[in-house]
């Protein structure tokens, strides 16, 4: 069973509460902040890329150059039918039988548009034909950008568009003079998840602090059911806006479900 920390995302403290709490582990998802605090294991850990560190692959300079062709465009965070059409087309092929794959036009829309925060929805286009090749809903925090979710043409496998969207927005954060780019979660060992242990300058959340990744496979423990703090020590660990410890109560909530 998979257990979460989460919090309610709301009033005028809610960006300073998302940029504090971001630099802790925790994810948004619409007007909530979350962060996995499993009884069995510590193995979903928060990413970033660290800037100023990365340095593009040649492979990855290959990607940036095959999608010359793709324009951005940062907008107000409104759904459209055209990214919704691409978030189906997607998920049917990438994640069909995912927790997502059941969502509706308006669910789609709460997620991109129940945003507290400042966020932004990246989109790439095609200069020829302004066809809609990806998208990505992105938070602008206090210390870099944070990609809450991407998808993109599901059948143009030579793009690697997931990469070039991840690529892109280290040149975002470059252009804003933004230190970090948040890629979400890393788990160790997860085939879908191994792409984020191949840009470097990557680091990630492990025992209360930001470490750079070295070897993905000296992360292999934390699957172990020893691995993990109580569900106490992780919530007085957290540490609020004004740099006071938080305490178990009702704006901290531990809450288990099926994992999906």
């Amino acid at each position: 069973m998979e257990r979460k920390l989460f919090t309610a995302l709301q009033g005028e403290g809610a960006q300073k509460l998302n940029d504090t709490l971001s630099k802790q582990g925790f994810r948004r998802s619409q007007n909530v902040l979350y962060r996995p605090s499993c009884a069995d294991c510590a193995a979903c850990l928060s990413a970033r890329i660290n800037v100023s560190k990365f340095t593009a692959t040649r492979g990855q300079k290959k990607t940036i150059n095959r999608n010359t062709h793709l324009k951005r465009k940062a907008t107000s965070p409104w759904a459209t039918e055209d990214q919704y059409e691409l978030f189906r087309r997607y998920l049917e092929d990438r994640h069909a039988a995912g927790g997502m794959a059941d969502m509706d036009a308006f669910e789609f829309a709460a997620m991109v548009e129940e945003t507290p925060i400042r966020t932004r929805v990246v989109e790439y286009t095609d200069r020829e034909n302004d066809d809609l090749i990806a998208v990505c809903l992105t938070d602008v925090i206090e210390d870099g950008v944070s990609m809450v979710y991407s998808f993109y043409q599901p059948d143009q496998p030579r793009q690697s568009l997931g990469t070039y969207v991840i690529l892109d927005h280290i040149a975002i954060a470059q252009e804003a003079g933004l230190p970090y780019v948040y890629l979400g979660y890393w788990v160790p060992g997860s085939p879908k998840m191994g792409y984020k242990a191949g840009f470097s300058g990557l680091e990630i959340f492990a025992d209360g602090v930001w470490q750079e990744m070295i070897d993905p496979a000296d992360h292999d423990s934390r699957s172990h059911p020893i691995s993990n703090d109580s569900i106490i020590e992780q919530v007085a660990n957290i540490t609020l806006p004004d740099g006071t410890p938080l305490r178990p109560g009702p704006n901290a909530v531990s809450k288990t479900g099926p994992k999906g």
